[in-house]
Formats: C-alpha cells, structure tokens, sequence
C-alpha cells in the first residue's frame, strides 16, 4: 500500500509542497479577517506538521494576525495558502488552503465555522453544520 502525497503551490509556483499521507477534514471560515485576508471565505483542511514539505518557499512570507496565528502567503503573487497556529506544543497541525493543492484532495467540507460573521452576499447550502464561533 503507497502512503498518499499531495501536492499544492501558488498561483506563480514559487511556493511549492508536499502533503505525505491523508488530508484532514475540510472546514469553510466564514470570519472578517479570513473573508479580508481571501476576498471570500477560507476553504483549508488540516494536516500534522511533520506531513508538510516544502518544495520551494523562497518567497513564502508570513502575517501575525494575531497573538495567536499566522497565515503564510506567497509574497510574489499573494496567494493565501497557510493558517498556523503559533502555540506548536498545544497545536501539531497546520491548516492549508484546499485551493492550493494542485491534485484531488478528496476532502469533504465538514463544517462551516465563524458563520456569525459571514458576509451577507451569499448563502451557506451545502448541509455542513454551521457553528457561530
């Protein structure tokens, strides 16, 4: 039995990785500061650190956008593609974005999160459960 790898990158390519193994369940933020931070709302699935592989990061960069996370995002092209929680003994995964990868993912939307501030231009319809926080 071969282990999966998936594979993602920028829009420009100068970010590349490798996933080893199966992905975690996909989650839809619906808060402010993804919604500023994507234009829209961020699709990501979670996966252990040690699972994440850096191809190439020349121009990954990184934004503090609170005492608690940072989202990683290529700084030639903007394309948002990590949320990190910066607290690594409580948190051993790292949240990427579902449209970086650039295989199939196989990942479901499990759950919809933060839908309490979720922009007022678009209905959530999937049957997911929506959770306010």
């Amino acid at each position: 039995m071969t282990q999966a790898k998936h594979q993602g990158s920028c829009l420009c390519g100068s970010v590349k990785f490798t996933v080893d193994g199966e992905l975690g369940a996909g989650d839809m933020c619906h808060c402010q500061q993804c919604r500023l931070w994507t234009g829209h709302v961020y699709a990501s699935t979670e996966v252990k650190r040690s699972a994440l592989h850096f191809d190439s990061k020349e121009t990954l960069k990184w934004f503090e956008s609170s005492g608690k996370v940072r989202r990683g995002f290529c700084g030639a092209c903007g394309s948002p593609m990590f949320f990190d929680p910066m607290d690594h003994q409580q948190h051993d995964w790292i949240g990427i974005a579902l449209g970086s990868f650039t295989n199939a993912t196989g990942v479901d939307i499990e759950r919809h999160i933060f839908t309490a501030e979720k922009g007022d231009y678009y209905i959530i319809a999937d049957g997911a459960p929506q959770h306010d926080y």
